[in-house]
């Protein structure tokens, strides 16, 4: 299943993957063991997953990875959110993040 499949608003996101340089993921390298993964749990479309990131993390992360008119992070795609270090197994989408807590992002 697809993102669209999913429900999930794609122009929400870079229009393709913005790779990160090496420097940006040495920066990043720093936070990895402070991520945070909630268990996975389920309604009857879809199993879902929240990440919690160390909100210092967020000054690091790259502008363009920024949705700047709602004080979060756009929607990543799977490169994007791989390459800052987030683990998980394949077919997790990134569909929301949590606006009142901006570190904290939603998948299923």
């Amino acid at each position: 299943m697809n993102a669209e499949e999913m429900g999930i608003d794609t122009s929400r996101r870079n229009p393709r993957p913005r790779p990160l340089t090496d420097d940006e993921r040495a920066r990043l390298d720093e936070f990895i063991d402070s991520i945070h993964y909630s268990s996975r749990y389920n309604d009857n479309e879809f199993e879902y997953r929240h990440v919690q990131l160390p909100k210092a993390m967020l000054k690091i992360i790259p502008a363009e990875y920024h949705d700047k008119s709602k004080g979060t992070l756009k929607l990543l795609w799977e490169e994007e959110w791989r390459a800052m270090g987030i683990t998980q197994s394949l077919g997790w989408e990134h569909y929301e993040v949590h606006e009142p807590e901006p570190h904290i992002l939603l998948f299923k």
